[in-house]
Order: C-alpha cells, then structure tokens, then sequence
C-alpha cells in the first residue's frame, strides 16, 4: 500500500506492522500526532491506548506492559522525555523491551516547538541514572520514520532494552509517500520470563534492584556483554558520494537531507565532498565513519544544535582528521546554500 503520510503517523503504521499492541502516551507538540494515530489505529488490530495523565505515568505504563510481554511503545518530545528518564533507567535496568519516540523540538527547558537535535546527549549518552545504554535509531524520511519504529522492536526485543527513534520536529511534521507492505506483519518472540499471571510464569520476577553489591554487579557485567554484542553488529550508516570525497559531511535526521543536497551543489563548484550519514546513534557507527574519512582532508559535522553529536566524530576519528562544526539552533535549519558556503570558506582556511 503507498499513500501519503505525515511522519508522526508513520511511526504507528510501522510500530503495529512490527507488533506493538500496547501504546501509552500524553501529548505534546510536535510530537502529538503520534498519540492521535495510536488512538486511532491501535483499537483497530486489537491493541490498547490510553492517553496518561503525565509522561512519568506514561513510560511506568510501558514499563508494566512490557513485563507482560507485550511489545509497548510510547512517543514525546524534550521537556517528556525528561519526565521519562527514571522511567527508562528502570526499564532498561530491568531489562525490559520497549520503543521510546522523541520527536526533538527547541530546547532548553520549554524552549519552542520548532525542530532541533537537543536531544542526543540525554539519549545517545543515557540521561537517566546508571550504567546503561539506549538503543537510538535517527530517521531521516517519513519511510523510515515507520521502517525504523519496527526495527526499533526487534532490536530491544532481540537484547531485551529499551529503544529511542530520535527524530526532529521536521521529520516527524512533514508528509511523503510511505509504501507499507501490510502482509507483512512481525511475528514477536516467545518472552518465557514475562510475568503473565499464569501459573507458568508464577515464578519470573521483574526488577531492577539488586542489594547485594556482587549481585549488581554480575547484572551489569551481563548488560555490558550485550552492549558489547551490539556495538559490533547493529551500527547502521548511509553513504553518498563518499568514495573519492575530500571533505566529507556529517549529519543526521533532516540535516543529513540538507547535506545531500549540499554535496551536489558542493561538487559542482570542483570540490569533492560526501556525505556520511549515521543511522544508529548508538552504537554509533564510529568505525565505518573512519573509514569514510582516512582519506579525506577535512570533516565537517552539522548539527541542530549547540554541538552533541561532534563529541562522538572526535571520538570516532580520534585526532586523525581535523573535525569542523557547523550548528544552527532555536528552529532554525540551514540551507544548503548556507552549507556550501561554510565548507568553501573553511576549505580556504584549511589550504592557508
């Protein structure tokens, strides 16, 4: 099936094609099209919505039907998602599935509803108290917005954590074609140590407090094994023009749109630059991200933002290839004029 769909809407469409029958939410812009098509289509294939009271309610909500083995999500933006952080630490201590959308707006604080990357520290680095990890997938196309929502389930169901879909406002506002192949439904997994209320499941226990220090910390030493599993094979990334590139571009989310359009424009003028585009936000594709660069004679990042994402180039790239940054902030998107523009001057720069 193709229709035209707005990308918050697009994130249901994918979530009940991956199996989420469980939807627990309290709106806020510009994410509140999300709750509006869980209301609405969530009933429909026999699944639950309930509109919280708050967010804190809402990811607690998640928390318990994702002890039950339901595949449950929930959906906000900034100032929600700092309601949820507890919330998420507890899942994720407890090691419980589930898939969290931020639809990232203005920041800090109330901020506006404008887009922007506010967000990736408090969901790449895990905002919540603890040692743990966030599963963070960036769509960049209201396809993906549904594409990766059902992958989001299958990689917190697959390592028993939670998963972020970390989009901008721009992404989860805007409407494209969306192609849904509706035979297609996933199948989720056999979950033996649910708590069902049955006499089978009497005895699993869900918890995320461990007393004894040598009982925490065997647990942890556990979540760090599959972290570890995970870093080597879910990072996930996207190329374009990057083989022979001298300057290569890194965005995510709406920016890396922009940025492809840059690259052409960028060509054009005789200057060979690429774009590297990161899927996952973690585990962040930091290898092949250093690939795409060893040749190249400049990085430049760009972020909406004050500059989260460079911290994890400069990891990536670890001083072998200088990293610039570009961030514009408070809603406002940078052409790819203005991209142009800033890699023609830094490149000046850079042969002086």
């Amino acid at each position: 099936m193709r229709k035209l769909a707005k990308g918050n809407v697009a994130v249901i469409m994918g979530a009940i094609l991956g199996g989420c029958r469980a939807y627990y939410g309290y709106p806020i812009t510009p994410a509140s099209e999300i709750a509006e098509a869980a209301a609405l289509y969530i009933p429909q294939v026999g699944g639950t919505f309930l509109q919280a009271e708050s967010e804190v309610s809402a990811i607690n909500m998640v928390y318990g039907a994702a002890s039950a083995g339901v595949r449950a999500m929930t959906g906000s933006s900034g100032p929600g998602l700092s309601l949820m952080q507890e919330g998420i630490s507890y899942l994720a201590g407890a090691e419980l599935p589930c898939v969290v959308v931020d639809v990232m707006r203005g920041g800090p604080g109330l901020g506006n509803i404008a887009p922007e990357q506010s967000d990736y520290f408090a969901m790449v680095k895990g905002g919540g108290h603890g040692n743990y990890r966030n599963f963070v997938l960036a769509p960049a196309s209201v396809q993906e917005m549904a594409d990766l929502t059902r992958l989001a389930f299958e990689l917190a169901d697959r390592y028993r954590n939670p998963a972020i879909v970390l989009a901008d406002g721009f992404i989860g506002q805007m409407i494209e074609a969306l192609d849904l192949n509706l035979s297609d439904q996933a199948l989720p997994p056999e979950k033996p140590w649910a708590v069902c209320g049955t006499p089978e499941t009497r005895a699993n226990l869900i918890t995320s407090i461990y007393l004894e220090p040598d009982e925490l910390e065997a647990h942890q030493r556990k979540m760090e094994a599959k972290y570890a599993r995970a870093q080597q094979v879910e990072p996930r990334h996207e190329l374009y023009l990057a083989e022979d590139a001298e300057v290569l571009l890194v965005g995510y989310g709406i920016v890396s749109r922009v940025l492809r359009s840059a690259v052409e424009k960028i060509r054009a003028q005789g200057l060979r630059a690429g774009l590297f585009r990161p899927i996952t936000l973690w585990p962040y594709p930091s290898a092949a991200l250093a690939e795409a660069a060893a040749h190249c004679r400049s990085v430049l990042v760009v972020e909406l933002s004050n500059g989260q994402m460079v911290e994890d180039v400069r990891l990536a790239l670890d001083g072998k290839v200088p990293v610039e940054f570009y961030g514009r902030v408070g809603g406002n998107v940078p052409s790819a004029e203005e991209i142009q523009e800033q890699v023609m001057a830094r490149v000046e720069q850079f042969a002086d």
